[in-house]
């Protein structure tokens, strides 16, 4: 989402008061519609911070408020931290970017195979996620867990809770993201500097740089944990024991604010401006943001180019979000750091905001178009209300709140929209319009989303389960053959492929992986049949014919269970969603 109606007024306030105090109307206002308790603001302006705030609660439900001091989980955004370290070590001529990481490596060794034996994993391939390695992230460990060493998460050995990281395609032969390449460059840092790996980071980056409210050490000290925040899920729920810890330090385990984050990013520009360079080179600073492959340069994701150039990364981590985007030579840019899971557009809209207000490059300044509401009963409304296929097994929902169509996000409401004509609707936050279809029968059957830069159409998959009333099961046998096959997906392995109800695409995609979560169900009841011949849904290469919606129960919280039928009433695919 591209605009928000407070950040229309921005352009024209040039006052540091009246700016900030629009930026506070719109943060305040995000934070109320998606229920978050606290959030870090830096940003920068002319290579300085010009604001640092906090903003709401370090817990919900609490008094203490987020202040610049307060610490949050960098969750991803320890990844350019983290490379900036390892370039350190190349700057010193103790790494190079180019050489076989096994060269370096000394308490453990990246496992060879046909794979590696032309292409070798180097660093510049994992900082750019282009090693071939597998695991894309880690969930942590519970503050009370026990936690496994650097070389049990890099072997898959208990008590590490992810699989062993290893080559599974040629080095450098595509970008996939991996934050088990930097649990690799984690380690060989800590080899090649002979240092616990948050003393070497303290020491080569994180002084250097000003960082100094900043450490990787996990779990964090008692003394610096009365600073933390306490982290939240997508429902708002707090963490327990508050948050995680992540023995995966390069990768996700840095404690910070939005301050700090600004501070590397503010020593990254200084120092491609070569107006200081307390941690790497100007000419090494150029090679970092630089696309090495695709948009990833060396610990960042790279956009735009000349003065719109700017590198950036989000992050997350159990109950905390965080977004750094920064341009390379204009000395602007901002951080955002929230203590709560949010998956909806609310991230966008900030630094969209902010953008305009301190006119950022690449600035979107497009005026919001006004169209005139008509009224609709609430029960018209509701037709439109349900889950449409956004792309590719990605789902998006509409209901109906405060007498408003609105599209919710794990619950909470994201955007809303008002009637302009006769089933189209307009966003109230920027230039977004939504054409429903309608079949014979006058039902919706999908929606065309236009926007600024594209016109897509997503199918209707079905209604919402709590717009539902009860009804028999018409084919109990079917949901029968529902709950075995998921239990066989739960186990993994032969139960799936010998599978007389499923299609080779589920069989494929399924069937070397386990997903324990299913295991825990104990009952389905039929909710609804939706026919979606013609409104090309495919999953898994199979055509959708009909979706079934069943209530789920054994899995908490308990949600419902969308399983996708081919025309020959073969299982495709699986959704497990809340309502």
């Amino acid at each position: 989402m591209r605009v928000h109606p407070l950040a229309l007024v921005l352009p024209l306030l040039f006052a540091s008061g009246a700016r900030a105090d629009a930026l506070d109307d719109i943060i305040k206002a995000e934070m109320t519609m998606r229920q978050i308790p606290g959030l870090s603001l830096a940003i920068i302006e002319n290579g300085k911070i010009v604001r640092a705030q906090g903003y709401g609660v370090t817990e919900k439900g609490g008094k203490t408020p987020v202040s610049p001091h307060t610490l949050f989980q960098a969750g991803s955004v320890s990844k350019p931290v983290a490379a900036l370290g390892a370039l350190h070590l190349v700057e010193q001529g103790k790494l190079g970017l180019d050489e076989d990481v096994n060269t370096r490596l000394l308490t453990w060794k990246v496992p060879d195979s046909a794979l590696t034996a032309e292409q070798k994993v180097t660093l510049r391939r994992l900082l750019s996620h282009n090693a071939g390695l597998t695991v894309h992230g880690f969930p942590g460990y519970a503050s009370n867990a026990p936690l496994p060493t650097v070389v049990q998460v890099l072997n898959g050995e208990q008590p590490a809770n992810t699989a062993p990281i290893r080559v599974d395609m040629v080095p450098g032969s595509k970008v996939r993201y991996s934050g088990g390449g930097y649990t690799v460059m984690q380690q060989m840092v800590a080899d090649v500097s002979g240092q616990a790996y948050p003393d070497y980071m303290r020491d080569a980056v994180l002084t250097p740089l000003g960082m100094q409210e900043s450490s990787y050490v996990q779990p964090p000290p008692a003394e610096r944990a009365r600073l933390n925040a306490s982290g939240h899920l997508a429902d708002r729920s707090l963490v327990a024991g508050r948050w995680h810890v992540y023995p995966e330090m390069a990768a996700a385990g840095l404690w910070t604010n939005a301050s700090d984050l600004a501070r590397f990013a503010i020593g990254v520009q200084q120092s491609l401006a070569g107006t200081s360079n307390p941690v790497i080179s100007a000419a090494l600073t150029q090679q970092m943001l630089t696309p090495q492959i695709e948009n990833a340069g060396l610990g960042v994701f790279l956009h735009g180019s000349g003065s719109a150039q700017r590198f950036s990364h989000g992050g997350r981590d159990e109950g905390f979000d965080t977004l750094l985007t920064a341009f390379s030579r204009t000395g602007q840019g901002a951080v955002i750091m929230i203590n709560a899971n949010d998956n909806s557009r609310m991230m966008d809209r900030l630094t969209d905001a902010i953008g305009r207000a301190y006119r950022w490059p690449d600035a979107d300044y497009a005026v919001l178009r006004k169209h005139p509401a008509i009224k609709i009963d609430a029960r018209a409304l509701g037709r439109y209300t349900g889950r449409y296929e956004l792309a590719n097994n990605s789902i998006g929902t509409f209901d109906v709140q405060g007498g408003r169509l609105r599209s919710i996000y794990d619950g909470l409401p994201d955007e809303t929209f008002v009637p302009v004509g006769a089933r189209r609707f307009h966003s109230t936050s920027r230039n977004c319009e939504l054409a429903f279809a309608v079949d014979a029968q006058g039902e919706v059957t999908g929606v065309v989303v236009t926007t600024k830069d594209k016109t897509s159409t997503a199918p209707r998959i079905g209604p919402l389960m709590h717009t539902l009333k009860a009804r028999t099961d018409p084919k109990p046998a079917r949901t029968r053959s529902v709950q075995a096959l998921l239990a066989d997906i739960a186990r993994g392995g032969s139960a799936l492929a010998n599978s007389d109800f499923a299609t080779p695409g589920i069989k494929s995609n399924f069937g070397t992986q386990a997903i324990g979560e299913l295991a825990n169900v104990k009952s389905l009841t039929f909710l609804h049949e939706q026919a979606v011949a013609g409104r090309a849904i495919e999953r898994h290469g199979s055509k959708v014919d009909s979706i079934l919606a069943f209530h789920v129960s054994g899995i908490q919280p308990e949600r419902t269970v969308l399983v996708y039928l081919t025309v020959d009433g073969l299982f495709a695919d699986f959704d497990l969603v809340d309502d």
